[in-house]
């Protein structure tokens, strides 16, 4: 399968789905749309991960590529691509689908627990999802469900945390997370972290035992693997 990643950022991306493409032999390549001068033919992929940013989905004013980008994301779901979007990558698909993204009452910087929906187990999800699992999170905008959307996941801060529409998937939380990629958005974004109900200190994001990155990286193999499958059932 042909995987294209869009970044928007400059920042390093986690290595853990580049990785996780080549050992299930996938190709994988990357976009910085910020500074591409083309998108790629959507003959090109079979598969669109949409990755995070600072950025806000409404700020097309001063980032004009965010125009481009939903232009693009409508048309690979026109196509009946398989997309995914994570964290900015998600309020994306959630505006492209027609719903409302808005800045949330609060931020949401560390790791948290999350709860899956009991509507998610009537999907092609399934089971894939534990109820609760402790996961990474780094935003502070939010959405609305789209129409026909379900709806996945929440957490104590915001009640919208992930959803599924057809085989578009929209997730707020990284269960790509890997210790380097973390590390570098410490030391970028350290101004942000200050005492808050949902934002944890930079000691207490950064002293989580390896333990819990691997069980969020074989949380995202499996609903990877469930997601390819379920589409591959109904094709």
């Amino acid at each position: 399968m042909k995987i294209h990643c869009f970044r928007h950022t400059e920042l390093a991306v986690s290595d853990y789905l580049p990785t996780w493409a080549a050992n299930h032999g996938h190709s994988w390549e990357c976009t910085l749309v910020p500074s591409a001068k083309r998108l790629p033919r959507l003959s090109d992929l079979d598969c669109l991960i949409v990755l995070g940013g600072p950025m806000s989905v409404w700020h097309e004013d001063m980032h004009p590529w965010l125009r481009v980008e939903k232009q693009y994301l409508e048309k690979v779901i026109t196509a009946g691509k398989l997309l995914l979007g994570i964290c900015l990558g998600a309020q994306l698909l959630a505006d492209v689908l027609g719903a409302r993204t808005y800045t949330g009452l609060h931020q949401e910087i560390g790791w948290f627990p999350v709860e899956t929906t009991t509507e998610s187990r009537n999907t092609w999800l399934g089971n894939v999802l534990p109820s609760s699992f402790v996961t990474y999170l780094w935003h502070g905008d939010t959405y609305d469900l789209p129409n026909g959307a379900v709806h996945i996941a929440r957490s104590a801060a915001f009640e919208n945390q992930g959803f599924i529409w057809n085989h578009t998937m929209a997730l707020q939380f990284h269960l790509e997370v890997r210790p380097a990629w973390v590390r570098l958005l410490a030391a970028r974004d350290a101004h942000v972290l200050v005492p808050a109900p949902y934002i944890q200190s930079a000691d207490k994001i950064l002293g989580q035992p390896e333990r819990l990155y691997r069980d969020n990286n074989t949380l995202m193999d499996a609903l990877l693997q469930r997601w390819f499958d379920s589409v591959h059932q109904h094709s």
